[in-house]
């Protein structure tokens, strides 16, 4: 058998997502690239690894054990490669962090500098929903998770990043020429509201019931980005993070409505579960970022 570890990664990939496509689009290569090496590493098996119903792709018993063997394969492999640039004095590892989708505005510039300083470090970063994060954090697959919201049921410590602020949205083609508007407006409106399990969500539906406002619910959408292109073409209004529309402000496509007992404020926190044993590269993480998270506030978030 000659097959490579490019092979057991492209296939890795294929088991995962099931999907050519998905895994040439995880991969950043072509389908047929991709199509190309799945069938030279089949080539080299009497018995099919994979098989395809109707037009569903499916990974045979055989093709799910040799996954498995090509997973362990490749860690070696990147074990050597960590114990390689340790022995050179490099700080080398992964770092896994999951974080809520409207931390993606966040968590790179408190990441990119550590990064940059380590290049023996290999950098995890999963970008869902609220909900998500907290059952990574909980199952212990991640180092550290991103919140707006801290999570009332789990043991975890904590560091505070930044504030996170959120302002009643919408496009710029209805004029509020009121310089202040009462929390009534907001059941004027039609609302688009995240997913269930979002921390945006929890955030807005806090602050509807506290005061008791019967609001109209005008569809809901399962990303911080798709309610940004909604609100955009108009259909609707939101109640959103400043972090993640500060560009659409700046070009005038967004504009803030003025409603008393706005923005809504919350903090920004890196949580991990608490008595956690952390790697030497978590730990460094964590280090780096107590003493560096005001500078990077200043440098990148002054001006918002």
């Amino acid at each position: 058998m000659h097959y490579t570890l490019h092979q057991l990664q492209i296939f890795l990939k294929i088991t995962e997502k099931e999907s050519i496509t998905k895994a040439s689009e995880e991969l950043y290569l072509t389908q047929p690239a991709v199509s190309i090496q799945l069938k030279k590493f089949q080539d080299q098996f009497p018995i099919p690894l994979t098989e395809v119903i109707g037009r569903k792709l499916y990974i045979t018993d055989f093709g799910k054990e040799i996954a498995a063997a090509a997973e362990k394969i490749l860690e070696e492999v990147e074990e050597i490669n960590y114990k390689t640039m340790s022995y050179s004095g490099q700080l080398t590892g992964k770092l896994k962090i999951s974080i809520v989708s409207t931390g993606k505005y966040v968590m790179p510039y408190f990441l990119s500098d550590f990064i940059n300083q380590h290049e023996g470090i290999d950098l995890v970063l999963d970008v869902t929903n609220k909900a998500q994060v907290i059952e990574s954090l909980k199952r212990n697959t991640v180092d550290f998770s991103l919140v707006s919201v801290l999570p009332d049921h789990l043991q975890i410590d904590k560091i505070q990043l930044m504030e996170n602020q959120l302002y009643l949205v919408g496009n710029t083609e209805q004029k509020f020429d009121k310089k202040m508007y009462s929390t009534s407006i907001l059941a004027e409106l039609p609302l688009i509201y995240r997913e269930q399990g979002s921390g945006t969500r929890h955030t807005m539906e806090r602050f509807i019931q506290k005061n008791d406002l019967k609001v109209r619910k005008n569809m809901e959408l399962t990303s911080n980005e798709a309610v940004k292109q909604a609100v955009l073409a108009g259909l609707g209004y939101s109640i959103m993070p400043l972090i993640g529309i500060r560009n659409e402000l700046k070009t005038g496509r967004l504009q803030i409505i003025p409603v008393k007992g706005f923005p809504i404020k919350s903090n920004w926190h890196l949580i991990w579960l608490k008595n956690k044993k952390f790697s030497l590269v978590a730990d460094a993480f964590l280090k780096y970022l107590e003493s560096e998270k005001d500078t990077v506030i200043k440098q990148k978030f002054e001006n918002i």
